[in-house]
């Protein structure tokens, strides 16, 4: 097996990737240049799998860098792309911050593995739908007018490796469309960790029931959906980490059927904002406050996808449900209660 690397691997999904990579076996190096994430999760790592990941403080915007960094490890057959800002309300107010990192990123990874070949999986997102017209919504859905700068960053972002594919066979590419991850690895020790003020549903619902937070904002309640809030397709966190590995093991054993492919990465299934709200009050027996406000800008209706094709293509599928995502997530945000992570 070569050498893995993930970038933001000291965050909340690419942490939980590096645990799964391990565990399959992979030698994994991580480079994070810590804009929303901490150094005390490699500890946290260490502590699952007994093996500390290889650690490269590096940011990715830095075009020199990256391709020095890259230069020195020939061994580094896949990467699994995930450093990028993320937020779609602060996209909407910082726009120039979300193009500029987004994309620099992107290109400069890619320019530093011109003329060798590589497994790529690129994080993407079900927010290059825009809102579709059809739920649950294909991989062949048109790709509309992006809702967010976030979002777009996410379209063009696909574009360019479309476009990459077609000229160069070197790069094997696959983008992971998710829906929304939540929850928290099974042993407590990793789990999302926002820094500041939680831009995401769950977070903000766990910090507001240990008392972090107050009352949770519910933007909206006028939609057209069966209590007025948003629905979402909700994924737990560990079932879209072994989403990645089955991406990398399909570009490893040769299986692609062209050099770039897309595949939702779900549940197959929505729940609303007050399902989700009602699913952690039942799941741990806390009684959340919360309010109802306007719209936010950026957020979609409705969406949830439909996840055939990387179940039959990808021989993988979500197992955990939404009760075991609220749980796995109390139970880590009361570890950093207790043991907070610097």
């Amino acid at each position: 097996m070569g050498k893995i690397l993930v970038t933001g691997g000291t965050g909340y999904i690419g942490s939980h990737t590096v645990v799964t990579l391990q565990e399959a076996g992979y030698e994994v190096v991580i480079v994070d240049n810590l804009d929303n994430s901490s150094i005390g999760i490699l500890d946290q790592i260490t502590q699952i799998t007994g093996i500390k990941p290889e650690f490269h403080n590096l940011d990715l915007c830095e075009e020199k860098k990256v391709i020095e960094f890259i230069s020195a490890n020939q061994d580094i057959t896949g990467v699994i792309h995930f450093a990028a800002h993320k937020a779609v309300g602060e996209s909407v107010a910082q726009p120039l911050k979300y193009y500029r990192n987004n994309f620099s990123s992107l290109i400069n990874l890619l320019k530093a593995f011109e003329g060798r070949e590589v497994n790529f999986v690129f994080s993407s997102s079900c927010t290059v739908y825009g809102q579709p017209d059809i739920l649950p919504v294909t991989e062949d859905a048109p790709v509309k007018k992006a809702e967010s700068p976030y979002g777009n960053t996410k379209q063009i972002a696909e574009e360019i490796l479309l476009d990459i594919a077609k000229v160069n066979t070197n790069y094997h590419m696959i983008s992971l469309r998710y829906f929304n991850p939540v929850g928290a690895h099974e042993t407590a020790l990793i789990g999302e960790l926002p820094i500041g003020v939680p831009q995401n549903l769950v977070p903000f619902i766990t910090q507001s029931a240990i008392g972090k937070r107050g009352p949770i904002t519910v933007y909206g309640d006028d939609y057209d959906t069966e209590d007025g809030s948003c629905i979402r397709d909700y994924i737990h966190v560990v079932d879209l980490a072994k989403a990645h590995i089955a991406a990398l093991k399909r570009q490893e054993e040769k299986r692609m059927g062209a050099d770039y492919e897309v595949y939702n990465v779900g549940t197959g299934k929505g729940s609303s904002v007050l399902q989700v709200i009602d699913a952690f009050e039942k799941s741990t027996g806390v009684k959340l406050n919360y309010q109802i406000g306007p719209r936010r800008e950026g957020d979609i209706e409705k969406v949830w996808g439909d996840v055939s094709k990387a179940e039959s293509e990808l021989n993988w599928s979500a197992e955990l449900n939404l009760e075991e995502m609220m749980r796995s997530a109390w139970a880590w945000e009361n570890y950093i209660k207790e043991n907070p992570i610097q």
